[in-house]
Parts: structure tokens; sequence; C-alpha cells
């Protein structure tokens, strides 16, 4: 009597890839048919947690579904295909279970978050054997030097510990390709009006149209990054750029979707090094992926005490909820030209560079001293690269509730803005209001004189807004001549370029 087929139910979430993906892998190697299966879960689609922002914007909406739609045609051209449904995962299971007799094995990739954690334990009873990896971080939990509950709450301490004891470990191949049983609806991909969500134009300001999938995210890597124009080499110099697509490697806004494994960019730099150059540049790449992987062992540590209004400090602030200025903020009309050029391109692309992150982070918390819980929920509407560990571990580490050494954290945003921005390019590309002023001042408009504005077309408080707040350490340097790097950038949070970037980050 011949045996029954053994079929394995392989459930895809932040692992939108063919490579480097253990849970396939061991799926297409262990089972006769195997399901890859993809849930659009409602619940993703509904408010944020504090403050009812819409969870999932448009941007990542619009990538998440390029980035299935991608997946699904990989897989079909290995002979497999993307099971898709709508629908919480694990009510989909069981269904699939019920419709397919043979289910042996449902596997997934661990998340360290409570959300994901609740629909991880209730699929522990949809009557198969769930088998689960680790398969997000560069550096394996199994390998780190130290178990999670003595994770150091320094970075540094974290780097230099498992830089010098922690192996990389290999790709894993996914070969031999197995079928999805016969006779099983693949699923209509939805569209974003299907999920409830409004698609928005793209902006011709963006710098460069995110696309969703691993076909893209790999010829980022391997042929614009590296290989073709060798940007990887000057990323430690280019970094802290404001425009333009290659001033950073952007390689957050796949890697928060799993449409890139960090070992692929690991071991492709390492490839890099061995055979053009090997400097500060490619190892900062990697400088960036280790701190991703500290803010997901931290979210492993800590549980949800990092969603909690004292952080992981557990440090009582007296944070404000003023709504008006956090639409100000949000909308990117405080009358601080460099917060508002940053926000209104997260608005308008998903996008934000390290750069601004740090600053309208610092700005919220330090110069509004709103309730830090407020940006960490409009960044997660918001950016495509949103990933729930770097979000929240940043704006902790911002809000001086988190894993910082330095106490009082503050960015200077006119300092900064002159820095970063000096001859007011930037500002002037995402606050046209302003683009007649044509240098640096624009940075702190409101200390120009009357005329000058009048010759600009400008009106403080009807065409551009009057600050929200002044703070008291921005006079130092709106007197000087503008259009000048007013001294060295600030080395302030010189690490995730992964999300507050970042993410990425880029």
């Amino acid at each position: 009597m011949a045996s029954k087929a053994r079929i394995a139910i392989c459930l895809l979430r932040n692992d939108l890839r063919l490579h480097d993906n253990e849970a396939l892998s061991w799926a297409f190697k262990n089972a006769d048919f195997v399901v890859p299966l993809y849930c659009f879960d409602p619940r993703h689609y509904k408010g944020t947690w504090h403050f009812n922002l819409p969870k999932t914007g448009s941007h990542r909406l619009k990538f998440l579904l390029e980035s299935v739609s991608d997946l699904r045609n990989t897989l079909r051209l290995k002979g497999s295909n993307l099971i898709v449904r709508v629908g919480k995962p694990e009510v989909i299971v069981p269904e699939l279970v019920k419709t397919l007799s043979d289910v042996q094995n449902l596997v997934f990739h661990e998340e360290v978050t409570y959300e994901e954690l609740k629909v991880e334990k209730a699929l522990t009873h949809s009557g198969i054997e769930v088998k689960t990896f680790w398969g997000h971080t560069l550096y394996h939990k199994s390998d780190l030097p130290f178990s999670v509950n003595n994770l150091p709450d320094v970075y540094t301490q974290f780097r230099k510990s498992v830089e010098a004891k922690c192996p990389v470990r290999k790709i894993i191949d996914v070969d031999d390709v197995k079928p999805v049983p016969e006779g099983l609806e693949e699923g209509q991909i939805p569209t974003m009006e299907d999920l409830g969500v409004k698609s928005v134009p793209v902006d011709p300001r963006g710098a460069l149209n995110f696309k969703g999938g691993e076909t893209v995210a790999l010829d980022r890597l391997n042929l614009h990054y590296l290989w073709e124009t060798d940007k990887v080499a000057t990323y430690k110099e280019t970094r802290n750029g404001m425009i333009g697509a290659d001033y950073s490697t952007k390689f957050s806004i796949w890697l928060a979707h799993g449409c890139i494994s960090p070992r692929k960019i690991y071991w492709e730099i390492k490839r890099y090094e061995q055979e053009r150059t090997a400097n500060q540049s490619t190892y900062w790449v990697i400088f960036e992926l280790l701190w991703r992987d500290y803010f997901r062992y931290v979210a492993l540590k800590y549980g949800n005490q990092i969603f909690y209004e004292g952080g992981v400090q557990n440090k009582r602030i007296p944070w404000k909820q003023d709504k008006a200025m956090f639409e100000a903020w949000k909308d990117g009309r405080t009358g601080v030209p460099y917060v508002d050029a940053n926000m209104r391109e997260m608005a308008a692309t998903g996008f934000m560079s390290n750069r601004g992150r740090q600053n309208v982070a610092s700005f919220l918390t330090k110069d509004l001293k709103l309730d830090w819980r407020m940006g960490a929920e409009w960044f997660e509407s918001v950016l495509i690269d949103h990933d729930v560990t770097s979000n929240y571990g940043n704006w902790l580490y911002s809000a001086g509730i988190g894993n910082d050494p330095r106490e009082d954290r503050k960015f200077n945003m006119v300092k900064q803005g002159l820095d970063y921005d000096p001859d007011g390019e930037y500002v002037r590309l995402w606050v046209p209001e302003l683009e007649k002023i044509k240098d640096g001042s624009v940075h702190h408009v409101w200390t120009l004189s009357i005329s000058v504005l009048s010759r600009a077309e400008v009106s403080l408080g009807e065409t551009y807004p009057n600050p929200i707040v002044i703070a008291p350490e921005w006079s130092r340097h709106t007197n000087k001549k503008s259009g000048r790097n007013q001294g060295p950038p600030q080395k302030q949070n010189k690490g995730m370029d992964f999300y507050f970037k970042g993410s990425q980050k880029h």
C-alpha cells in the first residue's frame, strides 16, 4: 500500500524571499507537497495601539503587495506557487489543514513581539506539528556569546562581543522546490482598496520609486549598490545625505519585509571586499546590520516593555499628548523648516533619511516634549521600512528611555540643518513655500527681516507658519553667515542607519 503524501504549510510573514529562507528550505526537503502561505491579516489594516493611526499606510502596503506578487512569480517559475488568503493566520491554517487531509507540519520563522507571538501561540493549536526557525538577524540567536537575558544594555558592548566571538552562518540554499497540492486555489492578491487603504500617487520628488520584492532587492545589492557603481565603497562618507537615491544603501526597505536576507548582504560585501576593496565604508554597512540585530534582541530581552511609556529604563517622564502640536509635527507645519521638510518627505514617499529620523524624533520628544509613542506610531503607519523592533528601539533611544548610555541627548535643529543641508536645497525641495530663500538662512526663516521675507513672498503665519517652539540653543547658529557649515557635524547616533536611517536606514 502506497504511503500518503506528506504536506507542509510554510507560513510566510516578514520573510518574503526564496533565498536564505530556512523555513521554506526545510519544508521543501521534508515534504512531498508544500503550501507557501501568505495571509493578509485584517488586524494589520486597523488602527495603531494607542492613538488609532492607520496601522499600515499606503506606501508600505503598495510595497508589500509588490513583494507578495514578486515572490509568487519566483515560486511559479520554480514549479511552486504562493497561496494567498485574506484573514487571520490562526484561522486560515486550520481551514487549510481541514481541506488538505495530509498536512503534517506547519513551519515558520519566529518573531519576537506581542502581536506576532500571540499568532504563533494560537498556531500551536492548529492540530499539526509546528516547527520554527530563527531567520531575521545577521547573527543567529543560538550563536550569541551570552543568553538573551544577559544581553548588554549598551550597543557597543554587544557589537564588540559578537564581532569577536560569533560566526555569521552561511546562506541556506533553497533547492528541490516542491509543488503545491493539486486543486488548491492559489487565491487572489488583494488590492489596496480591498484592504481599506486608499492609494496615493507617486511623488516625483522622491529619489527612488521603491519597488517591493526579492528580485529588486537582489538587483539593488548585486548590481546597483556594489558591483556596477561601487557606491558601497563610499557609504560612510555619503550616508548622512538628504537628497538622492544613492547616498545610503536603502536596504532597510527590503530587509523590513524579508525580501533580502541580512546574511546575503553580509556575504556579498565580504566577496566585494575580497575582489574590489575593503574599507571603513564596507564595514559600516555591516555595522548597521548589527544595530538591526541588536534591537531585535533588545525586544526579545525586554518583551512588551519596549512599548511602555517608560521604556526599558522604566523612567517616568511627564510626556504631553497635545493633539495640535502632534498634528503640526505630523503634517510638516511646525514652522521649523528642517523638521517640516523631513516630515513632508516621509508623508509623500514613505521614506526619510537616517539624519532626518534622528532629528524629527529629537524634536518631538525633546523640543515639543510629546509622548514618544505618538511618533513611533506615526512612523509605523507611514514608513515603507517599518520594522517593529527597530522602530520602537530607536524611538526609545531617542526619547532617552532605551539603550543609550548618554543622558539628555538632544539635537539642535538649526545646527543640524546647516550641517547637513548647508545651502537649504533639501528644505526648498520639500517646503516650496520657502523656495525663494536661496541660502542656508532658510533653516531659521523666523529670524529674517520683513523685507527679506517679502522679497521671497513669504509671510510667516500665513504662507508659512511661525515656529511652534524655538529652542534657546538655536540662537547660537542663527546669527552666523548662512549657507556655511557651522563646524563639524554632531557625532550623535552614528549607528542605526538601517532604521533611523534606516531604517535605513536607508
